[in-house]
């Protein structure tokens, strides 16, 4: 079997196995085929774990494949990893460059506000890297991530991996968006599973040459903050009238036909829906 034979084989069998332990999946299929690990973390996306960052007050950050190095984390705050490398280490881990690193700082500080207003409660990060070597590039990609959940085991996840191209005043913003999702009403049903849709726009900036770096940078963050409350409110729209109705159809279809089956049905569905609506 050819590499890239193993892995649609491997991605066609995360899709048939239990979500609640996509990681543990994950590792399990990469012991069996090494060659594989690459491709696999970087292309499915598994839930958020959450750190703390000791030289930013223990402030909370989210980590992923974007953020690793090794077995470390970059910190959004103090744009250290931990736990701790290396001298050497350090020196060919990746980090953003110093103009990329203020757009950083200023999305995870605008991005904090919009996860208050919108999750009321949770974690979010924001991680930026260059498109090619060239420092001094207005391209760049990056990763939005946001956490969050309830005191129950119920956990919502949204990664959003972007791609900024510039083109004169205008830069097309590329977002693959992906929602990991886990409902459990602590009775009859869990439910688990992710979702993910792409988005292309073109927006405007102000022209370089005229306009402070300052400027520049706001005007990223606020078509990005556009792009992504559109695309989480379609998700979470999607997931609310389409796949929680077709769940409480198929629960209905495979209980018997009888009225207090049909009552509990009901009360199922509302409860993981009201599960839902405090992520």
């Amino acid at each position: 079997m050819s590499t890239e034979q193993a892995y649609d084989a491997a991605l066609d069998l995360l899709r048939r196995l239990d979500p609640r332990k996509l990681k543990e999946h994950v590792q399990n299929l990469i012991q069996l085929e090494p060659s594989l690990a690459e491709d696999l973390l970087s292309s499915v996306d598994t839930p958020l774990i959450v750190k703390r960052d000791p030289k930013a007050s223990q402030r909370e950050y989210l980590c992923c494949d974007y953020n690793r190095d090794i077995d470390s984390h970059r910190s959004p705050w103090s744009n250290e990893y931990f736990p701790e490398l290396s001298a050497e280490d350090v020196q060919e881990s990746p980090f953003p460059s110093k103009n990329l690193r203020q757009l950083e700082i200023l999305a995870n500080d605008s991005f904090d506000i919009y996860r208050d207003l919108y999750y009321e409660g949770g974690v979010s990060s924001v991680y930026l890297w260059e498109l090619d070597d060239e420092e001094l590039s207005d391209d760049f990609a990056g990763v939005v991530l946001f956490k969050n959940g309830d005191k129950t085991s119920n956990a919502w996840d949204s990664i959003h991996v972007l791609e900024a191209v510039r083109e004169g005043t205008d830069v097309t913003y590329r977002i693959t968006t992906t929602v990991i999702l886990h409902l459990d009403n602590g009775k009859q049903m869990t439910l688990s599973g992710n979702l993910s849709r792409q988005t292309e726009k073109t927006l405007a900036v102000p022209p370089s040459s005229s306009t402070s770096v300052e400027q520049v940078h706001v005007a990223h963050i606020t078509n990005l903050g556009t792009i992504i409350e559109d695309v989480e409110s379609q998700m979470r729209t999607m997931l609310e009238s389409v796949y929680f109705e077709k769940t409480r159809d198929i629960f209905h279809h495979t209980r018997n036909s009888t009225s207090g089956n049909e009552e509990m049905s009901s009360d199922v569905h509302q409860e993981l829906m009201k599960g839902l609506q405090s992520l």
